[in-house]
């Protein structure tokens, strides 16, 4: 019998989605994915007020998913580029985009260079260097 899911407060995805709150740090990673970022150019690619914008970023340096650095002291200006934490939640996002172009019946965003098919993400053991299916997999909150 598996054991109770957690309660609300010690839930995993509860505490990474306080971490991450809302769709404009969603945005903001996807688009510093593809590498650095000035202020001016984020702002166009996500969308966002300039306000919103810069709360947000403030909030995932506080987070330790954003670092900002300088490429100008007079005035200062910075570019932001995800940190390795930033950079698993924007694997992890990578997932969340593949699954909204399925339901909307549109291709994903990453192909297989030899033969065009969409790639697929599956749990994939490090220790034993291969994918595991699910029969073979075990949720934490199974213990």
């Amino acid at each position: 019998m598996a054991a109770p899911l957690p309660s609300h407060d010690d839930s995993p995805l509860r505490a990474a989605l306080d971490r991450i709150g809302d769709r404009w740090i969603l945005l903001v990673v996807e688009a510093l994915a593809d590498g650095p970022q000035r202020f001016g150019d984020l702002q166009e690619r996500v969308g966002a007020a300039p306000n919103i914008l810069t709360n947000r970023l403030r909030r995932l340096e506080t987070e330790g998913l954003v670092v900002a650095t300088p490429y100008s002291q007079r005035p200062l200006r910075v570019q932001y580029d995800l940190t390795a934490t930033g950079r698993e939640l924007a694997e992890a996002l990578a997932a969340l985009t593949a699954w909204g172009a399925a339901n909307e019946g549109r291709r994903g965003e990453r192909f297989h260079d030899s033969c065009g098919t969409a790639l697929e993400l599956r749990p994939w053991c490090p220790t034993c260097d291969r994918a595991v299916d699910d029969e073979e997999s075990v949720s934490s909150y199974d213990f």
